[in-house]
């Protein structure tokens, strides 16, 4: 037998174990999205960018290779052993992204001078690290980021807080918490303590809580050698709780007299105040001494946001503020503030709470089809509704009503119009609700403007839930 051309090959035809079939697999950590996963994501990012529009931030978009240099060094020294890295064909070092904040540092300090300062940017895209995979982890996934950079004011710490809220208030998720920290704070306690030569180290590790006990944390400490004594004290600083004004004063005792962790307090201090003031509920922004942030180039306020239902699921929107991360590529000081929506961890989360249906469709209306004579009919129907606003699918082929209707409703349609020839005769037709099964007959006599605004009104009911 004669082998058929690469991309002519009918695998249906050929059995499992045929050599010239090739296995269809993804690899590990990536992922396929099916329409309703798809779907969902694109619905989370039309909310988030009308959010970010809202308080002015601007869309940008960067390359998802860098080079090298640029990416590395800059996050941790585990996001430089995860990064996908290779030579290029022109023999440069490349790397792709790991994450959003250093290539818009990099974007920032090469176009200063065009963008002017204070410049507030959105970036919604994908990025890459070579991690181990877990529950909301992949090594594939998509961030969702917002940034103020040129500016030190915190009012762009209390509107990177303010942004995450009506974000997630916007996204329909009624109970989160938005826990605050600010690394100067977490600095000072070193320093107090005599860790400071060890930040770097300690501050991952503290970063890890939640993901291993007290106790484990400690000890990883107690590896970076640290005294067991001052890594306990560390890790029980991480525990406080309670309300803002009690958690701040006994973090302020723990800092002493040192000026940058006072500055910190004090940060934090005016940071909650002005989210309060600005409305956000009591209890939805909390002070929370163990929130650190594994990235290196955090340098203030750092924030976590966790939902309630599911608290060790991790954060699903994190960030804080970067004052020297933009220098590493300009002489010119560019402090910056921001946070990332974790997209991909939200609707695992979402997915977990049965909040993403397995049937969703990217249009409301069905249009059945009967009869090739009427194919001009139908075209004209939904062209018409579709100038209305309404999106329709029309289904390409004459088959059975018993199987058009199976597959709208396995596909997530809210109602199916149903006109045959018989329908057409009378200029009359059916409007099916697919989730309760009911029809209701409509009378239009040919007058498109009367079918439209008859099933606008039907689907603005259902949507109402009437």
């Amino acid at each position: 037998m004669e082998a058929a051309p690469i991309g002519l090959v009918n695998s249906a035809a050929l059995s499992p174990d045929d050599p010239t079939v090739i296995e269809p697999r993804t690899l590990k950590g990536f992922r396929d999205h099916l329409p309703a996963q798809a779907l969902a994501r694109e619905r989370l990012l039309d909310v988030a960018r009308r959010v970010y529009r809202s308080y002015g931030f601007a869309p940008i978009d960067t390359p998802a290779l860098e080079y090298l240099d640029v990416l590395t060094g800059k996050g941790s020294a585990e996001t430089d052993k995860q990064l996908y890295r290779f030579e290029d064909h022109g023999g440069r070092q490349v790397g792709l992204r790991f994450d959003l904040t250093v290539p818009f540092a990099r974007f920032a300090a090469q176009h200063v001078g065009v963008l002017g300062t204070p410049f507030k940017r959105y970036h919604m895209a994908t990025v890459w690290r070579g991690e181990n995979t877990q529950r909301g982890r992949y090594r594939e996934f998509m961030q969702c980021d917002f940034d103020t950079i040129g500016t030190t004011s915190a009012v762009a710490d209390m509107e990177t807080v303010l942004v995450v809220h009506d974000l997630l208030v916007a996204l329909g998720i009624g109970r989160f918490t938005i826990r605050v920290n600010d690394r100067r704070i977490l600095g000072g306690v070193l320093r107090t303590l005599g860790l400071a030569d060890r930040a770097t180290d300690l501050l991952r590790s503290l970063d890890k809580l939640g993901k291993l006990p007290p106790e484990g944390v400690v000890a990883e400490m107690v590896g970076h050698g640290a005294p067991e004594e001052a890594a306990a004290r560390l890790v029980s600083m991480a525990g406080l709780s309670g309300g803002s004004a009690e958690v701040l004063g006994a973090v302020a005792a723990l800092v002493g007299d040192d000026p940058v962790g006072r500055e910190g307090v004090e940060a934090v201090r005016a940071l909650v105040d002005g989210v309060t003031r600005a409305g956000v509920a009591d209890g939805r922004v909390v002070v929370d001494p163990s929130i650190a942030r594994g990235l290196d180039y955090y340098t203030g306020i750092v924030l976590e946001t966790f939902l309630d239902e599911l608290p060790t699921l991790g954060s699903v929107c994190s960030g804080g503020r970067y004052d020297d991360l933009a220098g590493l590529y300009t002489k010119q000081k560019l402090p910056g503030v921001g946070a990332s929506l974790g997209i991909d961890r939200l609707l695992a989360g979402l997915e977990e709470l049965g909040r993403v249906s397995a049937a969703e469709t990217a249009a409301e209306v069905f249009l059945v089809h009967f009869d090739a004579a009427h194919l001009g009919d139908y075209l004209r129907i939904a062209a018409a509704l579709r100038a209305d606003g309404m999106g329709v699918e029309f289904f390409p082929e004459p088959r059975k009503l018993g199987q058009q209707l199976k597959l709208a409703g396995k596909r997530g349609f809210r109602v199916a119009l149903v006109i045959g020839g018989d329908e057409f005769a009378r200029g009359t037709a059916q409007l099916k609700n697919l989730a309760t099964e009911q029809a209701t007959t409509i009378a239009w006599n040919g007058d498109l403007r009367a079918l439209v605004d008859a099933i606008h009104s039907h689907l603005e009911a259902i949507r109402s839930g009437h």
